[in-house]
């Protein structure tokens, strides 16, 4: 049994955790899926980032993504369940992803085959990557500390509040080619000249438009000051395809942080097929979260 107890932690890849985070938390994870030319995969399958990214580049049609099935959510509440534990469990934002409902079927079929899927609470993260990661620590520190359920679930609905994050990409045109542009949208027209600083509240939501790479990093920056500033100590970095500017964003926010990232790790091909290659993201919340 893990170090949560009677109380299991489940999540999406899109958490993005690192493996030994996800291995020393004993959070679950279910996959989804993505495809490019044809060729659909679990992400949790897909070991090569770089080779995935340079045949998304490659792709006139980019590439699709898809939540997991009921089945695929079974197979991690199951035998979950059938060891008696109670289950927290929590998804990519609703507003772009079937993942969240995937998961609301698959508790009400366990508990229409009375298997006890009353034992389970679904949560809509309203973000994704990064933060949800933080959530998923925020579950797990409440549940490690003894936490009911309930609790969990209302320490975490109390951390996604205090949540901030932002992440800059190079192009809006791979969100708009899925569907995920959201209120991005009304920056298409000026989009080859600008670098736009976005954040996930429930859908993609724009922040600001900068017009250089340099400038966008300097904002990064400039966000994790604000991170100190407001409390929310604890924080991440994540990017897509680009790990020289992420540890060099690492290093600049360490100094205005005057601590190390819970963690860092690369974006994968589901989130990465909405944005494409060169995100950059800073994100935190107040460390009590976590402890």
């Amino acid at each position: 049994m893990s170090r949560t107890g009677d109380i299991a932690i489940v999540c999406d890849s899109t958490s993005y955790l690192p493996d030994s985070v996800v291995e020393e938390r004993g959070a679950e994870i279910v996959s989804l899926y993505v495809s490019v030319g044809g060729d659909q995969r679990r992400e949790r399958e897909i070991g090569d980032y770089a080779s995935f990214f340079e045949r998304l580049r490659a792709s006139e049609e980019g590439a699709t993504t898809s939540q997991p099935s009921i089945g695929d959510f079974i197979d991690i509440y199951g035998p979950l369940l059938d060891a008696g534990r109670s289950i927290v469990s929590i998804h990519l934002a609703a507003g772009i992803s079937g993942t969240y409902e995937s998961a609301l079927q698959s508790r009400q079929r366990l508990i229409d085959e009375g298997r006890g899927g009353e034992r389970i609470h679904v949560i809509d993260s309203r973000t994704a990557c990064g933060g949800m990661g933080m959530m998923v620590l925020a579950a797990a520190a409440a549940a490690e500390g003894g936490a009911s359920a309930e609790t969990v679930v209302e320490r975490v609905g109390a951390a996604r509040e205090q949540l901030k994050m932002w992440f800059a990409i190079d192009t809006l045109e791979y969100l708009r080619k899925g569907g995920r542009i959201g209120a991005a949208r009304a920056w298409m027209g000026s989009a080859l000249q600008i670098k736009p600083i976005l954040t996930l509240e429930d859908e993609i939501t724009p922040i600001e438009r900068v017009r250089t790479r340099r400038r966008v990093f300097e904002r990064l920056v400039q966000y994790a000051q604000e991170l100190r500033d407001s409390g929310r100590d604890a924080w991440v970095v994540q990017h897509i395809q680009d790990p020289e500017n992420a540890q060099r964003l690492v290093e600049r926010c360490r100094e205005v942080m005057d601590s190390d990232p819970i963690f860092v790790s690369e974006i994968g091909p589901v989130i990465g097929a909405h944005t494409g290659p060169g995100l950059l993201g800073v994100g935190g919340l107040p460390q009590e979260f976590l402890d």
